[in-house]
């Protein structure tokens, strides 16, 4: 077995409360190096979605969340959080948090973390998102002028999938806007040292 980087042992825990029911992803054993840290962060951060949605602040709020896993091989984590409540109105509001983990060490990884120091990796990935928005016609609530330099990302395979939060560029009836962008149209400023360029080979 050795040199073969197995899937990482994932399973299901939940949080229940009255209103509150929240499932949420947790390594389990064999534990990596890295597995308690990622754990922790995990936690954490279904913690503050949950905080974000008002629950707890406002009785009338009902919150449910879950996960999707969006890479788990080659020591590379990507997962999604959502987290979904309601306390009236039309319609309630989704909140999605994306987290990328070299599931050995346990550091997670912000957009610029995937690419080559001093790579202008803002403004090429913005043009190939622009390029998106103009060719599957997405009507927009404002203009399109770039993606924050720390925009919410999830790796799926060999695609780097870049997306907007509800109401941050389009009509709430889209949701997520998803951008999925092949590593191999952007290998040159790729870090293949990361999580990227694990993937490409």
């Amino acid at each position: 077995m050795d040199g073969i980087q197995l899937p990482l042992s994932i399973a299901t825990y939940r949080i229940t409360a009255p209103k509150l029911n929240v499932l949420y992803p947790v390594i389990k054993a064999p534990m990596p190096p890295g597995g308690s840290h990622i754990n922790r962060v995990i936690v954490e951060q279904v913690h503050q979605l949950i905080k974000d949605q008002g629950y707890g602040q406002n009785p009338q709020t009902e919150s449910s969340g879950y996960y999707e896993l969006k890479t788990n091989q080659r020591q590379i984590l990507s997962l999604s959080l959502y987290n979904y409540a309601f306390s009236g109105g039309a319609h309630g509001l989704v909140l999605q948090k994306s987290l990328t983990f070299d599931s050995q060490t346990g550091k997670s990884y912000a957009l610029s973390g995937l690419f080559k120091p001093g790579a202008d990796y803002v403004k090429r990935l913005s043009e190939i998102v622009a390029a998106q928005i103009k060719e599957r016609d997405i009507p927009l609530l404002v203009p399109f002028t770039g993606i924050r330099p720390d925009q919410d990302y999830y790796i799926a395979d060999k695609a780097l999938v870049i997306y907007f939060a509800v109401y941050e560029i389009t009509a709430y009836v889209y949701q997520f806007p998803y951008f999925p962008i092949s590593v191999y149209s952007i290998q040159d400023i790729i870090d293949e040292n990361g999580p990227l360029g694990k993937m490409m080979y």
